[in-house]
Formats: structure tokens, sequence, C-alpha cells
């Protein structure tokens, strides 16, 4: 058990920062149509989740770049570019043979590989990632592009091969769906970017990419690397204010696909703002109130591990963290013990420090947010549970356990994105139930347990109310091979490595009547490559 810690001792941690090189991305352009188009003023200051020591002996935290501030009418001309190169599904890139776009994607991984140590280190300086998480983010989106090659050229092969039915010839392939508008977010602004990005391209999409307001240096670095893969116009970055672009070109209607992760209210407004929203499609990751449930019978040990990292990885800033425990009444005492002394044992420090585990947050005003939701509980009968909770200095925020939390208080049902880790008691199994039920949101659940009536009873209830439930280890979206969304206000569409591909295209069928003139046609076009949809092509 750690000892009681002080602001202090927040303080000192940041000293390490005067030992580090600091970086600063002086980013004067933008790509657009192909190039890089200089950008004179305004700009957007980023601002690292990292503080630095002044003389006055505050905290303060540190430009690390700038962003051209641009407008809506930059938008409207990466919207241009982007109607150019899709050209109504007549490009060069949504007409390319799936060959073809494989090699693109490839050589852009080639090129994104060699920006690793860049990008991790923005990673760490921007949004407060330690560096061994940040080397996984990376790495595990190379992978997950790599996947999702392998799985393409998998479903190619299937499609390349005629059906008769009926005395009917037909081929079916799967096409792009057009202009796709693709915003990422800020917890994991690399990975769950591409897990978006790359897919939709990969299957012939165009992208108009809008980087997260926090994590967008390290998208300036790769683009480059786009510039250097794709044909003009394929991908456009949108530096502007979301809430300025976002609706006009929505607007507009030359929008096919939305895609993004982010709050459901948000996804709401930008669908409506669509003339024609049933020609939109939607692959969304919203909100999420993950709980666990542990009950009377589960392996404390396992359960208390596995709720910490679930609920305060990455500062318990992620859409899969757990953000309420449901403790059994008759383990609570024994659980919040063991909880408490575990999350106090927490090492905090800067994102380079060895196995550090609480890092500074990104966003400016988190803080005072979690603060408001502690206070809120307080004085709705709760209590911070644990000796060092809420402790904070400049941007960092010590994770508080919460007790008892009721339906009164902001932490029963908003998803507090961060530090805060609010636990209720329970007797009836029936309570965790009905929370689950009558929750806006329906991503997944942890259950913690051993007794297989009681976990069977709740697998076979909550797989209607949830996408994924996890048997005595924490909420997660690994493996990438495994769908991942949600119901309710969670998610629209599925993304997995298998799925995303299917969600950014659609069953498209060339068909024909089984004459001896159309099988003549269709040799001849297969035999001689003349099509790069019709085609009975192996890809190895």
């Amino acid at each position: 058990m750690q000892n009681s810690i002080t602001k202090n001792q927040l303080f000192e941690v940041f000293s390490s920062v005067n030992e580090r090189t600091i970086p600063f991305i002086d980013q004067q352009e933008y790509l657009v149509d192909g190039q890089f188009k200089t950008w004179e003023m305004p700009y957007n200051e980023i601002y690292s989740a990292v503080c630095k020591p002044t003389n006055e002996n505050k905290l303060e935290r540190i430009l690390i770049g700038k962003t051209p501030k641009t407008g809506l009418p930059e938008a409207l001309e990466c919207l241009e570019s982007s109607d150019k190169a899709y050209n109504n599904g007549f490009g060069e890139w949504p007409m390319f043979s799936v060959e073809k776009r494989i090699f693109h994607v490839e050589h852009f991984v080639g090129e994104m590989i060699k920006l690793r140590s860049e990008v991790v280190n923005l990673l760490m300086w921007e949004i407060g990632k330690s560096e061994k998480d940040a080397e996984k983010e990376f790495d595990r989106t190379i992978k997950y592009i790599y996947d999702t090659i392998e799985s393409l050229k998998k479903l190619e092969r299937k499609s390349a091969t005629f059906t008769i039915e009926e005395g009917v010839i037909g081929q079916v392939r799967r096409s792009p769906l057009g202009i796709t508008l693709c915003i990422g977010p800020y917890n994991y602004p690399l990975n769950e970017t591409y897990t978006l990005l790359i897919p939709a391209l990969i299957m012939g999409n165009v992208i108009l990419f809008k980087p997260p307001k926090n994590g967008c240096l390290l998208h300036y670095c790769l683009s480059k690397a786009i510039q250097n893969s794709f044909p003009k116009g394929v991908v456009n970055y949108l530096y502007g204010k979301g809430s300025e672009i976002v609706e006009p070109l929505m607007n507009t209607g030359k929008i096919n696909v939305l895609t993004l992760i982010g709050s459901s209210k948000v996804a709401s407004d930008i669908k409506k703002a669509h003339p024609k929203v049933n020609r939109l499609r939607a692959i969304l990751g919203l909100d999420a109130k993950n709980p666990a449930i542990v009950l009377e019978n589960a392996n404390l040990e396992n359960a208390v591990e596995e709720c910490v990292l679930g609920s305060l990885s990455f500062n318990g800033q992620r859409c899969t963290a757990l953000k309420i425990l449901f403790v059994h009444e008759n383990i609570k005492d024994e659980f919040i013990k063991k909880f408490c002394e575990k999350v106090d044992a927490l090492k905090f420090g800067m994102p380079w420090d060895d196995k550090v585990q609480i890092t500074p947050l990104p966003e400016v005003d988190k803080p005072k947010y979690l603060n408001d939701c502690i206070a809120d509980a307080e004085s709705k009968g709760a209590k911070i549970m644990n000796q060092n909770g809420a402790l904070q200095n400049g941007s960092l925020f010590f994770p508080a356990v919460v007790y008892p939390v009721n339906e009164n208080m902001k932490l029963y049902r908003e998803e507090q994105f961060g530090p805060i880790v609010p636990i209720i008691s329970f007797k009836d199994m029936q309570e965790p139930i009905d929370y689950m039920i009558t929750s806006n949101y329906g991503q997944q659940v942890s259950i913690f347990g051993t007794d297989t009536q009681e976990i069977s009873h709740l697998i076979d209830g909550l797989v209607n109310q949830v996408s994924r439930v996890n048997l005595n280890v924490q909420c997660q979206r690994g493996p990438d091979t495994f769908p991942f969304t949600g119901r309710k206000d969670s998610a629209e569409g599925t993304l997995s490595v298998y799925d995303a591909l299917r969600s950014f295209s659609i069953r498209t069928v060339v068909a024909t009547k089984e004459t001896r003139e159309n099988k003549e046609i269709i040799n001849k076009i297969v035999t001689d490559a003349e099509s790069n949809f019709l085609s009975t092509k192996f890809i190895f």
C-alpha cells in the first residue's frame, strides 16, 4: 500500500520535463487535392497534457505546436477535391482494382512505420499517453492494417467466381459508398482513427478527415505519408472548428458516409444536418457506461485486479472502460478495501516514466468536471474512499473511488471518461440488471463470479442489452478480429477487421441472362482483364 501523497509530490514529478526535448510542430500547411497548401494565419495553438514548473512554483501547460485554423471556405475546397476524386464512382480510386488499392495501402503502411518514434513521442506529449501504451497503440495499428489487407484478400478470393441461378449469370462483389467524413477521437487518435480510415480507403471510398482537437499533431506527420501513397484528392484534411464546418458540409448532401467516434449527441446532430439522411451510411462508436457486476462468489483478487485495470487504464479515458462497479453487499467492504489499496498504489508520473500508470490529462477543463462530479456525489451522501483520491496538481489528477453512489448523482448515469470509479452495492441481482435495462447505453459489461447458474442467467439476458459480455475480465475492444459495436446509443455499425470492410462498402452484383452471346461477352471481359470489377483474378 502506498503512503498518503501530497500536492507537492505531484508537482515534483513534472521536474523531469526540463530534462526532455520538448517537441514543437509548426504546421503551416494542410493537405488538399494531393498538395500541401500554405496557411498563414490564424492558427490553433496546441498545448501538451504535460505541464512545466514556472519560476513562481506553479505549473503551466506547454505549447507544443500549432495547426491551421481554417474555416468553411477551406472545408468546402476539401469537399470539392473529394468530390472530384470520387467523381460519382467514376474516379480513379473507386475504379481501381482491389489489388491496386492494396498496393497503395501497403506503400502507406511502409511509410508509416518509418515515423513510429515521432508518432509515439507526440502521443506522449499531446495526450499524456504512457510511452508503453503509445508504442502499443502504434504497433496495434500497424497490425490492424496488415490484418485488414489479408481479410480483404480472403474476401476477394471468395468473390472471384460466377454464380448461375435460374438462368441468370451473376458475380457479387463489394463496391464503395462514396465520400466519407471521418472524425476520430482524442483518446486513441491513431488506432481508433485508422480502424475507420483504412477500411474505408481500401474499399474505394475517398476521405474527408478531421483530426481530433487533442491528438492532432501526429496526423500532420502522417499526412506526408498519405500524400506519397494515394492519388490526389483521395484524402483531404479538415482543420476547421467542427461546430462551424461539419454541419455545412453535411448540408451539401455530398457526404455519403459519416464515421465518428465521439458522443451520441454530436453524431445525432451531424446526421440531422444531411438533407437526405436515408442516403447516409453511419459507422459510429459512441458513449458507453460499461458496468462491472461483482457477484458474492467472485474470485476477489481477480475481480479487484481486473476492475482497477478496466476502470483506470489511461486514466479511465476509454469508451470501453469500466465506468461503474456493482458489488454484492456481502463482499463490498472487503472489495472496496482491496480496490482502494490497489488504486492508491498506482504509480503516477510523466508519460516517459517507467511503469507509470497515472499520467497528465489532456483536456484543460477535465479536472474541473471531475471535481464537480465528486462534489455532487458528496452532497448526496457519497464519500471518497481512497486516501489519495482526487488529489490534483496541474494536469495530474489522482483517481478517486466514490461510494456509495445512487441514482440521484451525476456519476450514476453520466459517462465520466476520467479517473473516477463510482461503486454501488447490491443485494438482489436484479438491481444491476435493471440499471442496464434502463441505461441509454449498451456497449459492454463485465461479470465477475464463479456460480455457473448465476453467470448463465446474466449472460443469457445481458447479451440482449449489450454487444459484448466479458466473464471475469475487464471490458475491452480487442482482439480486433472480434466485432466491436454497441446497442442503444453506444454505436451504429460494426467494426472489426472483418466487419469494417463490409461497413464501408455495399454488395453489388453484375448479372445477365445465360445466353451464348452474353457468355462470350463475359468471357472476353474476364479473359482480357478489361474490367476491374468483373474479374476472376485470384489475389495472393
